[in-house]
């Protein structure tokens, strides 16, 4: 098992990916402030990798650790942008289970990510899957305060080209500085969220 570099993992590579979005598809300039999304990612060592256990702690003890070291790239990512989604991804390396990847992105993890971008009443929208270096994976988007915010409802695409090896899981965040430009299909919007359910 390769030596643990942070906390009780053996973390490879840190990846970061921003993107700015300045006019919808059809080429309408944006309705207000660009989307700036970004993805952070870390390429992880896998200790199950290769063998079934029952008890995933290896991977769950440290993972609030995992989550303030992604809270505080995000926090450098955003400058002084606000946060006002989110969303969570994990591809698992072929040796792993797909439940290895979920159990990098429990609550626990996501804690100390929500602290960073102001807090997070809402659930975190999560994915995975398992796959080899250069698979691509769909991150979905949600507002941070309040699920049903149809504007938020958003996606970002990332590729790593050199992982997941094997024995590896990429964990992943991505956020967005706002919904979708010219987002027209109704519903509460961000300035009416009531706050108090994390779905309204």
């Amino acid at each position: 098992m390769p030596e643990s570099n942070f906390a009780g993992y053996h973390v490879r590579k840190w990846f970061i990916q921003t993107e700015d979005t300045l006019a919808n598809e059809t080429g309408a300039l944006a309705d207000g402030e660009p989307v700036r999304k970004i993805v952070i990612a870390a390429a992880v060592h896998n200790p199950y990798a290769g063998r079934f256990s029952k008890n995933l702690d290896l991977i769950v003890a440290d993972s609030p650790k995992l989550g303030e070291e992604f809270g505080r790239r995000i926090a450098e990512a955003a400058a002084d942008r606000l946060i006002e989604s989110y969303g969570k991804a994990c591809l698992v390396g072929a040796n792993g289970e797909y439940e290895h990847g979920n159990a990098f992105l429990t609550a626990v993890f996501a804690d100390p990510v929500r602290d960073s971008v102001g807090g997070g009443a809402s659930w975190v929208p999560s994915t995975g899957k398992r796959g080899a270096p250069g698979t691509t994976i769909d991150i979905p988007l949600a507002h941070k305060d309040a699920l049903y915010v149809r504007s938020h409802y958003d996606t970002i695409t990332a590729t790593f080209a050199d992982t997941p090896n094997p024995d590896e899981v990429v964990v992943i965040f991505a956020f967005a500085t706002r919904g979708r430009l010219h987002a027209r299909l109704g519903g509460i919007r961000a300035d009416e969220i009531q706050g108090q359910d994390g779905l309204h």
